[in-house]
């Protein structure tokens, strides 16, 4: 491993603001999150005297809101937070069903599509316990910009139409098309980009969580027309899964040391030991090889990022499953330097078999306020629009995280079983300046994340950019068959020519590709006061402090 030779103030002062909201400047606190209207609440928060929790809280009830595509209240939120002094992986996960059982999934599509791929949501459940054991504010503030959104609605925007085109089919091939009847127009068509969404049943269900709490969303009302509505749908949830309540399970953070700053994540089920691996496996390459923009630095990356997968994909790994057993969820440094050797050593690996290409959508937001309180939250329903169905008479879309479970290798850890939690992607991260958060950051994008987080930390650690400039970097991703994702910039065609002299497969990718993520991050400078933030122009959002 190299010395350290990380100035946090090259990466702190090369920062610039920019008008579009997508990098900005603050003195006492700042929210990054996918869409304007959740970036505004969360700041809301922080006017009024809330800390980061209470700020991530209230932006990602507006983000269930304003967001549908990517999360909501039926799906799952992971985080990571500091928060007074300790570090803590927040595990949101969803539950399968009392009733899941692989026999009930004989054809692909109802783990997809319709009401029996549902998972118990457990969303509503880790804002509400977040709140209530971190935040500062009532519960009845930090929702109420969510229902006044969803009351008042906001206008879709050109990526919200894109998805919802791209899924059309889906949303009319669900036998209840109880989601295409609340997230189409007249349930039939894509809303156009500026039409105004307005979400009357939604904002019903909020105000009724609001006045009675967290709680109240699993049982009473909602979980009996959540138990009728699965009844008559053939979907598996009933209202006693509800009310056992999935609450968050907390979690000892992971952490290791790149380019001698601690990157601290999250553990199984999610993929932040995964993530971590990639780092150390690229520590053990010198900072020149990684800076260079030929084939064979993105060759480091690409093999990096398709080694730390494939551990993952081999040595999968759940707490729930086998809570008596080390957590194997740190990876080895001793290993990571050997891949590192074989990697400069032996060039490009031979191929492999190639997974299939899954576009899932999840989203993340990043809080930082002025009392040293950091968040870093991924949350989503899983596929874009989730099951495509929704809740009768609720408003919200059932997550499919029924397609994140094993179904045929009983001994795998991530088995489909009553009250298991799916295998998870997330990696919500802090970077760490001595003993206090220097940047919080994420990303969605299914196996991307991964990739994704693990070059945007690259991009500042070994380059010294801004928060701004790592985002707007061109992205590579590399799939455990070998097949390299790459975001072109001008000289794409001659990158991807000496990619594939390698031995790779290579897909080119538009300039900025919803394929490959959408990085929210913060920065607390080190070398000054304030704060930093950006949102990727890649999706919706935009970054604001006070």
């Amino acid at each position: 491993m190299e010395a350290a030779g990380v100035d946090p103030g090259r990466v702190e002062e090369s920062f610039v603001a920019s008008p579009d909201g997508k990098a900005s400047s603050s003195c006492r606190g700042m929210v990054s999150t996918a869409f304007p209207e959740a970036t505004a609440a969360g700041s809301r928060m922080l006017e009024s005297g809330g800390n980061a929790v209470d700020a991530a809280c209230a932006a990602s009830l507006a983000l269930a809101v304003c967001e549908p595509q990517a999360s909501g209240l039926g799906g799952q939120t992971i985080a990571l937070i500091h928060a007074r002094g300790r570090t803590v992986a927040i595990d949101g996960s969803s539950r399968a069903p009392s009733a899941a059982h692989p026999s009930k999934f004989a054809g692909p599509s109802r783990r997809f599509v319709g009401n029996g791929a549902a998972t118990v949501p457990s969303t509503v459940a880790t804002l509400g316990y977040l709140n209530e054991r971190y935040g500062r504010l009532d519960w009845e503030t930090v929702v109420e910009p969510a229902i006044r959104i969803a009351k008042g609605g906001y206008r879709i925007t050109e990526l919200q139409h894109r998805c919802q085109a791209d899924n059309l089919s889906k949303f009319l091939g669900a036998a209840s098309r109880s989601g295409a009847r609340y997230f189409l127009k007249d349930g039939i068509v894509p809303y156009d980009p500026g039409d105004l969404f307005i979400q009357e049943d939604l904002a019903e269900t909020l105000e009724h969580v609001s006045v009675h709490g967290y709680r109240s969303f699993y049982q009473g009302s909602i979980a009996d027309r959540i138990d009728s509505d699965m009844r008559v749908n053939g979907g598996l949830i009933r209202k006693e899964d509800l009310a056992r309540i999935p609450v968050p399970v907390e979690r000892r953070a992971i952490s290791r040391r790149y380019r001698g700053m601690r990157i601290c994540t999250v553990p199984p089920p999610g993929a932040g030991g995964t993530m971590l691996f990639a780092l150390m496996i690229l520590d053990s390459i010198p900072k020149r090889g990684l800076s260079s923009k030929g084939p064979e630095a993105y060759r480091y990356l690409a093999e990096a990022f398709r080694q730390a997968l494939l551990s993952r994909t081999q040595r999968p790994y759940d707490p729930r499953t086998y809570p008596r057993m080390p957590e194997r969820s740190s990876p080895s440094r001793a290993l990571s330097r050997r891949i590192s050797g074989r990697i400069i050593r032996d060039g490009a690996a031979p191929p492999a078999r190639e997974p299939p290409i899954v576009s899932e959508d999840t989203t993340h937001l990043s809080v930082m306020d002025g009392e040293g309180n950091a968040v870093s939250m991924t949350q989503s329903i899983e596929l874009v629009y989730g099951s495509k169905t929704a809740a009768d008479g609720l408003g919200f879309l059932y997550n499919n995280y029924m397609s994140a479970f094993e179904l045929e290798n009983a001994r795998h850890p991530f088995y489909m079983r009553p009250e298991a939690a799916p295998w998870s992607s997330v990696c919500p991260s802090i970077i760490f300046s001595g003993s206090e958060p220097w940047i919080v950051a994420g990303t969605p994008g299914s196996e991307r994340i991964i990739t994704t987080l693990s070059l945007f930390v690259s991009r500042l650690l070994d380059e010294d950019n801004s928060i701004h400039e790592a985002m707007l970097r061109p992205r590579v991703h590399c799939s455990t068959g070998g097949r390299i994702s790459l975001e072109t910039d001008g000289a794409g065609d001659e990158l991807a020519g000496g990619l594939r002299k390698m031995g790779y497969e290579v897909s080119i990718l538009e300039r900025y590709s919803f394929y490959l993520g959408a990085i929210q991050a913060v920065l607390k400078r080190q070398t000054g006061e304030g704060f930093q933030g950006v949102a990727d122009v890649r999706r919706d959002g935009t970054a604001a402090g006070i």
